[in-house]
């Protein structure tokens, strides 16, 4: 990404972060799910699309499908929230996705913790 896009991807996280902060979403889906965090934003090179990752902490996946089609349906008015924010010739749709990260990151410590474990019974 070039500086221009980092930036831009930075503030539209920042602007989705205070509207969920805010909780101006209507949205029972959105509203109910607790702690939303928008880990990265990814913005196209021609600054037209934005791919919004997030996640919500002890959810299970259905919960998190749900959420995301909550934000989805939401995703007008937060792109005229950010409209009103940025001073851009066009301003991104948003598409957002379920950040998988952390639960690949929980996986490999179980599976590391599990190797330890066994190396060290073996050593004995």
């Amino acid at each position: 990404m070039t500086q221009r896009t980092e930036r831009v991807a930075g503030e539209i996280r920042d602007i989705l972060g205070e509207i969920i902060a805010r909780q101006e979403i209507k949205d029972p889906r959105v509203r109910g799910a607790g702690i939303i965090t928008f880990t990265h934003v990814r913005v196209s090179g021609d600054l037209r699309q934005a791919h919004v990752f997030f996640t919500v902490h002890g959810m299970d996946d259905e919960s998190l499908e749900r959420v995301r089609h909550g934000l989805g349906r939401a995703s007008g008015f937060m792109r005229r929230r950010i409209a009103d924010r940025l001073r851009l010739k066009s301003t991104p749709s948003l598409a957002f996705e379920v950040d998988r990260v952390f639960e690949q990151e929980e996986r490999i410590e179980a599976l590391l913790r599990e190797v330890s474990q066994d190396t060290g019974k073996k050593s004995e």
